[in-house]
């Protein structure tokens, strides 16, 4: 006896439903894809040390497990980077970028015409850390002018000579912001390309300092973290209190010499709860980037990823992507008055 045709309907629905119930379009885009991470500075620095950890195991927390490459991107601090994520990178979620924290600043005040991005409009990734574990710090060569930092703030006492990227670059804004609020002497020699450069030229005395977060240093050069290395620490930004391993080291906050500066301080530094921003363009499409945003979260969960990044001595302490417009929210949101002289200052490098 034939199976009725209304059964043979049944079944069939049901096999179309499971059938579509099973697919998986995100899966089925990224399959054998190629995702890239664009690093907004050279190899060999911070920035290139956490991209490269991450994408030796991101591809495993993205559905259709795609191919994670990192490509190196340096140029004008980091803007070249951000402003080529926002305007020409592909945005179906093959793209993604990292770039320095303080570009939020640049694109929220405006304080620099070549910026082509609004920071509000990017598919937020979030950050592998937070800085809750890290410090960004200004390191200085012990046989510097200024031996000690009471020297390097003294009136009309010789000026540190500091490292940069660019113009606008986080190394030169906060020096310029510690200048301004603490009476730190710094002379800025800007336009290396990337903080490798700025570490060789370091390590080879044509400079006498830089600002670089404590992470990088661990992961890029330790031997400065060894009694017998040539730098010495002599504040930390980006800390409300001092760091447990540098406990004799100043916090930016402690230097303001008025209430005015100590805001400025802190308004200055809170981008650097991402401390590593990673976004994609504009409009990835919303599932997409709905699977962009679970792999990251997974992936700063992972074993593995923990374990690698504990050899490299990095900080992980995430902060995931509606924190990050929270903070870019605070930051928009800040007085006028402290936000013109945050953008006054970005304005003013040399």
């Amino acid at each position: 006896m034939g199976v009725p045709s209304s059964v043979v309907r049944v079944l069939a629905a049901l096999l179309v439903t499971t059938s579509a119930a099973l697919a998986d379009p995100v899966a089925d885009f990224y399959r054998g894809k190629q995702v890239q991470i664009y690093v907004g500075y050279g190899a060999g620095g911070g920035y290139d040390a956490y991209a490269r950890l991450i994408a030796r195991h991101l591809g495993r927390h993205i559905p259709g497990e795609p191919r994670v490459v990192v490509q190196n991107m340096p140029g004008a601090g980091s803007l070249r980077a951000a402003n080529f994520i926002f305007n020409r990178a592909p945005n179906d979620g093959t793209a993604l970028a990292t770039f320095g924290r303080n570009m939020i600043m640049l694109g929220l005040f405006g304080a620099n015409a070549n910026v082509q991005f609004d920071p509000r409009r990017f598919t937020w990734l979030g950050s592998p850390s937070s800085e809750q574990d890290d410090a960004y710090m200004l390191w200085v060569r012990k046989d510097a002018q200024a031996k000690t930092l009471a020297e390097a703030r003294a009136p009309g006492g010789p000026p540190l000579l500091l490292g940069g990227t660019a113009d606008g670059s986080t190394e030169t804004d906060i020096a310029l912001l510690m200048k301004r609020t603490a009476g730190l002497n710094v002379k800025i020699i800007s336009g290396y390309p990337d903080s490798n450069a700025i570490n060789i030229a370091l390590d080879r005395g044509e400079l006498e300092g830089r600002f670089i977060g404590l992470s990088a240093v661990a992961s890029t050069r330790p031997e400065w973290l060894k009694p017998q290395g040539i730098m010495q620490p002599f504040m930390q930004f980006a800390r409300a209190t001092r760091h447990p391993r540098f406990s004799d080291t100043p916090t930016a906050r402690e230097l303001a010499r008025d209430e005015r500066g100590r805001q400025l301080i802190e308004l200055a530094e809170t981008p650097y709860l991402l401390s590593r921003p990673y976004v994609g363009p504009p409009d990835v499409p919303p599932d997409r980037a709905k699977a962009l945003q679970a792999a990251f979260a997974d992936v700063f969960k992972d074993p593995q990823f923990l374990a690698d990044a504990a050899k490299l001595q990095v900080d992980i302490s995430p902060v995931g992507p509606q924190e990050a417009l929270r903070m870019l929210d605070r930051v928009a949101d800040a007085p006028a008055d402290l936000k013109e002289e945050i953008r006054t200052l970005q304005s003013s490098a040399p």
